[in-house]
């Protein structure tokens, strides 16, 4: 009765033990990251700049149509 329990309970701590095993030997890419951030954060900074006007005059018109109810 209780076998399929104990199969399932040695099946999740294989698969937990092998999770943990590769992320303690997982060292990642900091340079990586930090260049993927950095334009990230460079791509919206340009993309507000060209966009934030037309964002602000759509916002301003809906709150006014918003505002005649």
């Amino acid at each position: 009765m209780n076998q399929p329990f104990l199969h399932l309970s040695a099946a999740l701590d294989n698969a937990a033990r092998r999770v943990f095993t590769h992320l303690r030997n997982e060292r990642g890419d900091v340079p990586g990251w930090v260049l993927i951030t950095l334009m990230t954060a460079g791509l919206v900074v340009a993309i507000w700049a060209v966009a934030g006007p037309a964002l602000g005059g759509v916002f301003d018109q809906a709150i006014s149509r918003v505002v005649k109810f």
